[in-house]
């Protein structure tokens, strides 16, 4: 179960930014870490640190309780403000993370990238404030509130008997063979980006969809819907732009897939687990 309570009312959880509490820094390389450990900073680092960096209160993000200590976030805009460890991107922390974990550390990060690509109003341009009460960044020129926004997306693993459909996506460095995935589009249903994203990458029509779960995915802020699908009809025909190659692999004969942390895995780990 998960270990992580998210706050009910950030002004009274900003409160909380005191003498205990632990800072998670963020930056665009990723998350302050000491090897493949993520690493916080405490209160005392920030009375030393945050006139000399620029920073005021209303750069301190309150992101969640944790094993009954409060977690904040701060995003630095120079990562050469550190300079005794390293900036981990979460990508390659994820196989050292838990669950909980890598929701604290995904949470903050997302919070971070929102907070620095809403400084300014997305209507009229003025300058945006925070939100006395609520997670959101307030023009008073205009009214427009903006929130953290999530992308819901769609991974999907199609099966036909003991035979699963993977692809290599061309965004990978690496020879990895995953579920097919997309954005779901304005005015669509999770069911149907799944008929079209798999007809549009590989060529084929899929049936029988079962929801399987979801996970957080803050690469940068998506919302992934797990799916399983059986094949129904078609032969493999790849979107070349985005597919480098996509195949059928018997449960027993797999490629190499993503690891179980990322909900792609476990997709795959369950078809797998079906068959013992």
């Amino acid at each position: 179960m998960s270990r992580i309570v998210h706050p009910q009312d950030l002004s009274k959880a900003a409160q909380n930014f005191k003498a205990g509490c632990a800072i998670l820094l963020i930056a665009e390389e990723g998350v302050w870490a000491s090897d493949q450990h993520w690493q916080t900073v405490g209160f005392d680092w920030w009375q030393v640190n945050a006139m000399a960096l620029g920073l005021a209160l209303d750069d301190v993000h309150y992101v969640a309780e944790f094993d009954g200590q409060d977690y904040f976030a701060i995003y630095l805009e120079s990562s050469d403000a550190m300079s005794d460890g390293q900036w981990q991107g979460l990508r390659q922390l994820l196989p050292h993370l838990n669950e909980a974990e890598f929701e604290l550390l995904g949470r903050a990060s997302q919070i971070c990238q929102w907070d620095r690509n809403h400084r300014f109003c997305g209507h009229c341009g003025q300058e945006t404030h925070y939100h006395p009460k609520d997670r959101a960044r307030a023009c008073n020129h205009c009214g427009l509130h903006s929130y953290p926004r999530i992308s819901p997306c769609i991974i999907v693993l199609v099966t036909r008997g003991e035979h699963c459909l993977l692809a290599r996506h061309q965004r990978y460095k690496t020879p990895m063979f995953s579920c097919l995935a997309g954005f779901i589009e304005a005015g669509e249903s999770a069911e149907q980006c799944v008929a079209r994203e798999v007809f549009e990458e590989v060529g084929i029509q899929v049936q029988g969809l079962i929801y399987q779960g979801s996970q957080s995915w803050p690469f940068p802020g998506q919302l992934m819907l797990g799916f399983r699908a059986e094949y129904k009809s078609g032969d493999i025909l790849i979107d070349e732009e985005e597919i480098a190659e996509a195949d059928w692999y018997h449960y027993s004969e797999l490629p190499l897939v993503p690891p179980t942390e990322s909900i792609s895995g476990q997709l795959i780990q369950e078809f797998v687990d079906s068959f013992s």
